[in-house]
């Protein structure tokens, strides 16, 4: 079963032709909602995914923060009073991202060691997924709820609109134009970026949540998810050039700092042993890859 506030069916249908699964309305903030659903319907497990993105989040910080902390605490909430054998969070790369001028090693771990004040989360988004995280934790610890987080890199899909992320807006002002024969223009400061930024194909997406529901002791709770590898932004628009040779760029702002406007540039990609270890995943798909499956698909 899929539930959604207002169930998006072109974007579920860029994804697949006939999903085939019951499609629902309904709001997390609602948690009689989510309960009756979950009786209702012989719930078992729950992946929950459902959020305002960063963009959405500056428009109504209030609402995001409905959505993405009381969203998360409703469904956890339910889990623990029905039972539920597990939850999966989508939590985001982005908790990490303000302690990237500090880190000097070769992949980033989940539990790097950051400053409480120094290395606060950068943005409201961010700080959601934070707590939805430590709220996770905290219902595995207090409640023995079986949770597990996923730190998703950038996604890569076909999806470019309404609340599409910035991987989403790249890829689709890079790709609808050359595929118009027309030069791609970059004008927004949060589609370009300095340094590199990791990726993950939402197919990997798909399999991690599906790898994070049947494992058999996910000890750690919280694990990265992406190609454990870095882009930066010319050889994001190489690989889109892939797949449209006739490709052309002009950028009309320059980066002030990492992707999607964070202040602290990336140099390390993710960890992705615990995942491995623990999750028996590993992403399937490369940048390249991605860019050509989604790209025939995007419009």
């Amino acid at each position: 079963m899929l539930l959604d506030k207002n169930p998006a069916y072109d974007a579920i249908t860029s994804i697949v032709s006939d999903p085939q699964v019951k499609v629902l309305a309904g709001d997390v903030t609602d948690v009689a909602t989510l309960e009756n659903l979950v009786q209702n319907h012989g719930i078992e497990a729950v992946v929950h995914t459902a959020a305002l993105l960063s963009t959405a989040i500056r428009m109504d910080p209030l609402a995001g923060i409905q959505v993405n902390i009381m969203g998360t605490a409703n469904v956890l909430e339910v889990a623990r009073r029905q039972g539920l054998r597990r939850v999966v969070l989508a939590s985001s790369s982005t908790v990490g991202y303000q302690a990237f001028g500090d880190f000097t090693g070769d992949a980033f771990p989940e539990d790097f060691p950051l400053q409480f004040i120094r290395h606060r989360p950068a943005s409201i988004y961010v700080g959601t997924k934070v707590a939805g995280e430590y709220l996770g934790l905290l219902y595995r610890d207090l409640y023995g709820q079986s949770v597990v987080a996923l730190r998703y890199a950038a996604v890569i899909s076909a999806w470019s609109g309404p609340g599409t992320s910035v991987p989403g807006k790249v890829l689709a002002s890079l790709l609808l134009p050359a595929r118009r024969g027309e030069t791609a223009v970059i004008n927004d400061p949060y589609t370009v970026w300095n340094g590199g930024e990791e990726f993950v194909d939402a197919r990997d997406c798909a399999s991690a949540n599906v790898a994070a529901l049947d494992a058999v002791d996910p000890t750690q709770g919280i694990y990265n998810v992406g190609m454990g590898q870095l882009f930066s932004f010319d050889a994001f628009v190489d690989a889109v050039r892939l797949c449209q040779p006739n490709l052309r760029v002009r950028l009309d702002v320059q980066p002030a700092g990492g992707f999607a406007g964070f202040p602290h540039v990336r140099s390390s990609a993710s960890d992705l042993s615990a995942a491995a270890r623990e999750l028996g995943w590993a992403p399937a798909y490369s940048l390249a890859d991605a860019i050509a499956h989604y790209a025939p698909l995007l419009n």
